[in-house]
Order: C-alpha cells, then structure tokens, then sequence
C-alpha cells in the first residue's frame, strides 16, 4: 500500500502483503525476548512499572485462544511498535478486542500505527472475526483523527472513568474517561461513513460549542440543537505535562457534554483536527 490510502480498501488481504515503512517488518511476537520487548515499550509508553501493563505470560497465551500479539522491528531486531488483543463474543457475533497499541516516539506520525491495525485487521478477517473493538481517550487528538478519519472506525459508545484513576503518566490523576471504537469489516460500511463525515464540515461554524477548555465551560442549559461540537485541545498529553489545570478542565468538560448527550442518543458524526488549534467533535441528535 502507498501512503494515503484508506484502510477500508484492505479487504481480505494476506497479512504479508500489508507493507511496513521501510525498514521494518510486521510479525507475530514469537520469542521471549520479543515479549520482553513489548513489556518495555509499555513501560515507556505508560509509565515505569504500569499497572495496567500487559505481562509476558498473557502476550504469550492471548494467541494460543484467537488473540493477536505483534509488532514492527526494525532491522536491528529492535520492536518499534506492537498491537495486543483477543477475540471473543460482543454482541452475539464473533469479535476481536484490541486493548493495546503504542509506537516509540520517534516513529509516531509516520502512519505505523494505521499499518499495525490493517495488519490485525486482516489476521482477524481470516479468523471470520466481523467487527473490531477497542478504547481510546476522547482527547487524544491524534488518536481520533486515526481512529475516525482514517480507519473509519465509529464510536460504539461513550464510558466515564473506564479503567478508574491509573498510575500512568499520560493520564496523572484524572478519570480515564474513554471511547469505545467499533470497526466493522466491511469496506462499503467504512467508504460510506468516511464520506458522510467529510460533508459534515461545512456545518461546522453554525453549530453551538458545549465544551472545551478552560475558557469554555458547559451551559447552564444544555442547548437541544440537532447537533453540537465539544473541543479537544491539539496535544492533551502534553498539556497535562504543561498546564494540568487546563488539561483538568478539558476533561471535566468534555466528561460533562458527552454524559449529557450521549444519554439522550447523541452520536460522534465526525472528528476535525485543526493543526493550529482545538480539535472538533460533531455530536449529532438521533432522527426525530
């Protein structure tokens, strides 16, 4: 595949022909140093000694029972990036949860983390697995745009405080309030979800804000709009590292517009990223 390409052009593609960058190779984590390394990298990536690390036992297990355990190595045998999850029944269909991917730092922004999950995708398409789930933190900008805009992903649901308050250092004390993606294998589903986002933009404008930052704190009466946008900042975990009462804020108010309306049936219609600024959430009212 060439860099651009929407994923959900890969249908029932062989995991060999999905192509990392160059340089590296995606594979199965078959080795003990290979689960030692992922165990690290979520250390890295999470906080030394994270609780909610994955261990080397369950790395090794997941696969034996329809889970995926994987990463990208470089050339050196240095595992740069990997993706963790396991399959079950959600919804009376067969599934595969993902509850792990991360990417060194200095591989972030290259498009890695979208080529691992078209190679899960595809291992889990031979397994007749229907639909894809997994968590993201409704602030992580960069993860929304991946998760919306290029897999084409929805929001199957909104859960406050998922995981309680961790010991990450991404997260510090605030409630770990996080979006449940859906990812349906069905590249006619995706093309048409992806296309009714991209015309949700012109409306952007004349829609009201429920929530933001520090200067945009929810109503007092929540407006009963068709649809309404919620702002996240541009780098959440930076601002944390920087300015944790404003990430505090964002939080608090984004935890407060999505509890209010995703209660009364409100769905994500689409994500924008502004490069220069806060990105936008559409939350869209259910058909009268």
């Amino acid at each position: 595949m060439v860099k651009g390409e929407r994923w959900h052009q890969i249908k029932h593609m062989d995991p060999a022909a999905i192509a990392p960058p160059a340089g590296l190779i995606i594979r199965d984590l078959v080795s003990h140093e290979d689960r030692q390394q992922c165990v690290a990298l979520q250390e890295a990536t999470w906080g030394k000694g994270f609780s909610e690390r994955v261990p080397s036992a369950i790395l090794q297990v997941g696969p034996k029972v329809g889970g995926i355990t994987a990463g990208a190595f470089d050339t050196s045998g240095r595992l740069v990036a990997f993706v963790f999850g396991l399959t079950g029944i959600r919804h009376g269909v067969l599934a595969h949860w993902s509850d792990m991917l991360a990417v060194v730092p200095e591989r972030r922004g290259t498009g890695l983390g979208a080529r691992l999950k078209a190679w899960q995708r595809a291992r889990c398409e031979e397994m007749g697995v229907r639909v894809i789930y997994w968590t993201w933190d409704p602030l992580v900008s960069r993860n929304s745009h991946l998760n919306l805009n290029k897999l084409g992903a929805r929001v199957d649901e909104f859960v406050e405080n998922m995981y309680g308050v961790t010991d990450s250092t991404q997260m510090g004390a605030l409630p770990t309030d996080r979006f449940v993606a859906a990812w349906e294998l069905d590249h006619v589903v995706i093309a048409r979800r992806l296309a009714a986002r991209a015309a949700d933009a012109p409306r952007l404008a004349a829609l009201p804000v429920v929530a933001g930052g520090p200067d945009t704190s929810p109503p007092i009466t929540w407006p009963d709009a068709p649809a309404v946008t919620v702002r996240i900042p541009r780098d959440f975990p930076a601002l944390l590292g920087s300015d944790p009462a404003a990430a505090a804020a964002y939080r608090h108010h984004s935890h407060a517009a999505f509890r209010h309306y995703f209660a009364l049936g409100y769905q994500i219609s689409s994500f924008h990223p502004a490069p220069d600024g806060d990105g936008v959430y559409v939350l869209t009212g259910p058909l009268p």
